[in-house]
């Protein structure tokens, strides 16, 4: 989900996956038209600055005189770290102008008109509710590959590729299809139901491991006053957070790749069906915050921290997006979902993990060679500890907490992939099928069933037919797993 970090708007959600990447917005932005009219010419390619002479300090050739522009996202994770990386960057190469550096959350409308002219900025943090469709990006040519950042030295280390460097799945996630990496998703998201450590101390319960503990707990919360469960209601797609490793824990990783595949009756799936009667259990039963349905992320998120509701399904991003109305003592911390029972096929701790906040590279940028040297600064141990430490996430970097003091958010992140081992699930529906995940799986489907409005069977029923029109329409490139 590809993109996302977080974000400053009361808009639809990034962090890409994812988020996004990304939660992203509703509005599809860039059109299909406008990325095929910017596919349409190659007016920039031959304002490329000359390639510099490669050298063990220069490993990408970067010339040391040409100007890098770099456009962020600013969402939840700011753009501080972005703009001490440029600094390293002009260290490094003081005869270049210094980085031209431009934040917005308006990336869409931004760069569009010049995506269209053939002058897109160097480097782009493509996030946030207007993040522009990489899948259609790729496909029309308008991406650099990032092959040979992959295949440079790293930063810390000269006898260690980059890709060496990278958190499981983050490579992969780039690449879309084939070998070429389109996309380099910077922040690594942890997703999973989010908690207060204190609020359960106060029910003397421990976070539950099976759904009827979880049911069990919901009912001594809501004796107290307390909902079980609250949600971004106007952007129910947050619900998947959870809920997609929860399917994959009760029958296994093959249940999410064939929903990802748009294989014919995937949500028809006995693993499906379980998951959505157990979760519209949280409906019928009552445990699910009054007014959820009508609420933002944000507010959501707000309700929670003021103890209004136990549990919420989120990304990682939410520490640093929810700060303003956390309390110190609230002890947030994340965990895998709840197993169904003993006959689920994969065990607890089970979890899903990825990248996102996704950079990318401009064909048609003047500097490419600049722009994978500035995500080389990037992806090094002082650069990725920089991040941490001020947005209390991690990065795709494998590693960067070692010496640092670590909130109990980030430190149950770090401990949730440690016990998950190899159980660290990457679904791919909202980086591969963004609409249909947002719109179709999220607010026509769940949205509905958890506002008690269809339920488990029609909703299947629903998305079924969703993804069936998805893997029929021959408008949008269609991906699966290799």
């Amino acid at each position: 989900m590809g993109s996302t970090s977080a974000h400053k708007n009361e808009g639809l959600g990034r962090r890409d996956v994812i988020k996004r990447s990304a939660a992203l917005g509703l509005i599809t932005v860039p059109t299909v038209g406008f990325l095929s009219s910017c596919a349409s010419g190659d007016s920039g390619s031959d304002k490329k600055v000359e390639k510099g002479k490669v050298s063990k300090t220069n490993p990408l050739g970067v010339n040391e005189t040409a100007p890098l522009e770099v456009v962020i996202f600013d969402g939840g994770f700011g753009q501080q770290y972005a703009i001490d990386a440029e600094k390293k960057y002009n260290a490094a190469f003081p005869k270049a102008p210094k980085v031209k550096h431009v934040a917005t959350q308006k990336i869409a409308t931004q760069l569009q008109p010049r995506f269209n002219g053939g002058t897109p900025p160097d480097l782009i943090d493509n996030s946030g509710a207007e993040q522009m469709d990489m899948g259609i990006l790729a496909g029309k040519k308008q991406l650099k590959d990032l092959t040979p950042l992959m295949d440079a030295p790293s930063y810390d280390d000269p006898n260690k590729k980059v890709r060496d460097t990278l958190r499981p799945g983050v490579l992969e996630m780039g690449q879309l299809e084939g070998d070429p990496v389109w996309i380099m998703y910077y922040a690594y998201t942890v997703y999973g139901v989010w908690y207060s450590q204190t609020a359960l101390d106060k029910l003397d319960a421990q976070y539950p491991e099976t759904w009827d503990d979880m049911l069990a707990l919901c009912k001594k919360a809501k004796q107290q006053g307390i909902a079980g469960w609250t949600y971004p209601g106007k952007y129910p797609y947050y619900l998947a957070y959870s809920l997609y490793p929860f399917i994959a824990k009760i029958g296994g990783r093959e249940v999410l790749d064939k929903m990802d595949n748009l294989e014919p009756n995937a949500w028809k799936d006995p693993a499906v069906k379980a998951a959505f009667e157990a979760y519209y259990e949280l409906y019928k039963k009552g445990y699910i915050l009054k007014g959820t349905p009508g609420l933002t992320h944000i507010q959501s998120q707000t309700e929670w921290t003021k103890g209004k509701a136990l549990f919420i399904p989120n990304g990682s991003w939410v520490e640093n997006e929810a700060a303003p109305t956390t309390p110190k003592d609230f002890k947030m911390m994340v965990s895998a979902p709840s197993g169904l029972d003993a006959s689920d096929k994969l065990p607890f701790g089970t979890i899903w993990a990825s990248g996102g906040e996704p950079f990318i590279v401009p064909a048609n940028g003047k500097n490419p060679e600049g722009a994978m040297e500035q995500l080389r600064i990037m992806l090094s141990e002082e650069s990725s500890k920089n991040f941490t430490k001020q947005v209390k996430s991690l990065t795709s970097f494998n590693g960067g907490t070692d010496g640092l003091s670590l909130s109990t958010a980030l430190q149950s992140g770090v401990d949730a992939l440690k016990l998950a081992g190899d159980n660290v699930l990457n679904p791919r529906l909202e980086g591969w099928y963004s609409k249909f995940q947002k719109e179709q799986v999220g607010i026509a489907g769940l949205g509905e069933m958890l506002a008690g409005r269809a339920t488990p069977a029609e909703t299947i029923k629903k998305i079924q037919a969703f993804a069936d029109a998805t893997a029929k329409d021959q408008s949008i490139k269609h991906y699966k797993h290799q």
